[in-house]
């Protein structure tokens, strides 16, 4: 079944309100023994949409997408090195995006808030909501596991990670796609960290307070191939550790 024959088609499909918001807060920072918690703020997008009536032996689901463009991760321990959290084949120029989904429910960003599925004959128009929101959790400890030692060496956590996040009607029967918005969004973190001193005052957040809010582009972008299939970002991550001297190292190989 193509898009000519297709009984649902793009204008026929109403987004009364989209929003896509960073929060306007700092990220937190908590210091602990074994290490630095930080939590960003919350990305959110929500879209409320009027799907026409879908036909007998069709099933439509409505929800978000999300594929990671780019991604920085660096943890620096003076002037021993750093620990590096990387996408290769991102890294590489391989792929432009990599699925971001929650490894389950691929195409999709998640499966319960972030989806709606409506199953024909339908009689007239479902009205619905679909939402989703993202931020980073992440733990890094404040000494170097190769160094044997307990001494705190942790001097910097860098993170700069990009998005693109699509709005999508899905004919599950014949697989075809209607994108209905596309949005960008950014976040990034920057913390300097002073070894020396005490717990609980070692850690400030530098550079920018607040996020830059997303961008609902004018023109949707098309999904790259593999943003629609597995693996996903956690998948394929690798931690590397590099060194100021010497070479590379595989820390943790991506699943």
């Amino acid at each position: 079944m193509g898009s000519d024959n297709s009984s649902i088609k793009r204008e026929s499909i109403v987004v009364c309100d989209l929003s896509a918001t960073i929060d306007h807060c700092p990220t937190v920072i908590e210091e602990s023994l074994c290490g630095l918690q930080y939590k960003t703020p919350y990305f959110k997008a929500s879209a409320q949409i009027v799907m026409p009536p879908v036909p007998r032996n069709e099933t439509w689901v409505v929800g978000w997408i999300q594929a990671c463009t780019h991604k920085e991760y660096y943890n620096t321990y003076g002037d021993v090195g750093m620990s590096s959290w990387e996408l290769p084949q991102l890294r590489e120029g391989l792929v432009q995006a990599i699925s971001d989904s929650d490894g389950v429910s691929y195409p999709w960003y998640g499966n319960t808030t972030e989806t709606v599925t409506i199953v024909g004959p339908t009689s007239k128009p479902s009205r619905f909501i679909v939402s989703m929101n993202d931020s980073f959790s992440s733990h890094v400890t404040w000494t170097l596991w190769i160094s044997g030692s307990n001494t705190p060496l942790l001097t910097n956590i860098k993170r700069d990670q990009s998005f693109t996040t699509w709005l999508v009607a899905l004919n599950t029967t014949s697989r075809e796609k209607i994108l209905l918005h596309t949005i960008k969004w950014r976040m990034r973190v920057d913390i300097a960290v002073d070894p020396s001193l005490p717990l609980g005052s070692r850690a400030r957040l530098v550079g920018r307070v607040h996020q830059d809010q997303p961008r609902v582009l004018t023109q949707i972008e098309p999904i790259p191939p593999n943003a629609m299939r597995g693996p996903n970002a956690n998948e394929v991550q690798v931690l590397m550790w590099r060194p100021r001297r010497g070479p590379p190292v595989v820390v943790i190989p991506p699943k």
